[in-house]
């Protein structure tokens, strides 16, 4: 019996790691969370999706469930961040999508904003895989970090939108925060996963930034607003709270359906550079910042002081000064727009260069 447990725990490892367009490694860590995650039962559930969506049909024919414990099955899994069922745009069938460890699952534990016993042990326990996923980098970095590349950009990082240029020629709506509350009707807000994880494991945000700030998008905000991981809300209201994310240095990061930027978006996350996902992955040596961007942060050296405000805020850390005048890596700038938003001399401007793949690999941390 032993053996066939750890045999279903490891093939449910599997199955997520199949669904992920991200390297997940099936460590003693993944197989403890997931046993954190859900029931033996419901692991055997899920080895159905030999891919990663299936509708309601499909899943009938692959179980011998009746209709009223496939229904309970199925909410289960949705309330625990492991299923996403949305209907289908062409048929109105329901879909229902198996999610990656990275990004999907870890995000929809922490979106409720949370903090019981179960949380933070399944906080710390991504935390310890995190940190298997960044000594694993590490410790094969010159095999591994061309791999990397294969992989597809995560987000999409659009600008501070005071900072461009009102009508300029070629701005596509998806470089523009009111354009996205525009084009969708259904809104919703929920908690920062990656600051509630940090905040869980006692490593707060170094920014003291807000939490309820990730926003969901049409069928995406219809599925957090009915299983209760956030909040509807208004575009009043949203505006407003991306402009607090502004004023705090928050990074905006679009993530579009399957990662793939021509299809809609997802989610928009307002992102700090010491808790967030892509950004902390990338500063601690897990994984290389990987983001599309179209636009690249100009110094205006006339107007420049050296006060150094843009060195600090810079989300990427990827500005520094010479000769008392700001420097930016036009190769590892992702156009955030942060750095222009806070300069207090106005000497920082933001240039529209259309969309580029930013890839920038992770750093070689050498041990001490």
């Amino acid at each position: 019996m032993a053996i066939n447990t750890e045999k279903l725990w490891y093939r449910t490892a599997r199955t997520i790691a199949k669904a992920s367009q991200m390297p997940v490694p099936i460590t003693d860590t993944v197989i403890e969370l997931l046993k954190v995650l859900m029931t033996e039962e419901q692991a055997q559930f899920i080895q159905i999706f030999k891919k990663p969506s299936l509708n309601i049909d499909q899943i009938k024919k692959a179980t011998d469930l009746d209709d009223s414990a496939l229904d309970q099955v199925l909410n289960e899994l949705m309330n625990q961040g492991i299923l996403v069922g949305v209907p289908s745009r062409t048929t109105g069938i329901m879909v229902y999508r198996l999610m990656p460890m990275w990004p999907g699952i870890f995000e929809y534990q922490f979106l409720r904003g949370t903090s019981t016993e179960k949380d933070k042990r399944k906080a710390h326990l991504f935390e310890q895989l995190f940190k298997e996923m960044r000594d694993g980098t590490q410790e094969n970095y010159d095999n591994i970090v061309g791999h990397f590349k294969q992989f597809p950009a995560i987000d999409r990082t659009i600008p501070v939108e005071t900072l461009i240029e009102p009508g300029s020629e070629g701005v596509m709506p998806y470089e523009e925060v009111t354009k996205f509350l525009e084009n969708y009707e259904d809104i919703a807000v929920a908690h920062c996963y990656c600051r509630q994880e940090k905040e869980l494991v006692g490593d707060k945000c170094k920014l003291n930034a807000p939490k309820e700030n990730c926003f969901f998008f049409d069928k995406s905000a219809q599925f957090i607003i009915n299983q209760n991981y956030g909040r509807r809300i208004n575009k009043e209201e949203a505006l407003k709270i991306f402009k607090e994310a502004e004023d705090y240095g928050l990074v905006h990061k679009v993530f579009h359906l399957n990662l793939d930027p021509n299809k809609g978006i997802e989610a928009i996350c307002n992102c700090c550079s010491c808790c967030c996902g892509p950004l902390q992955m990338y500063h601690t040596g897990a994984f290389p910042l990987h983001t599309i961007s179209s636009y690249l942060a100009k110094v205006n050296e006339d107007k420049c002081v050296g006060c150094g405000t843009c060195v600090q805020m810079c989300p990427v850390k990827i500005i520094i000064l010479e000769d008392t005048v700001a420097k930016i890596n036009k190769d590892k700038c992702i156009g955030c727009g942060v750095c222009a938003h806070h300069c207090p001399e106005e000497a920082i401007s933001l240039n529209r260069t259309g969309p580029r793949d930013v890839y920038i690999p992770p750093p070689k941390i050498n041990k001490m």
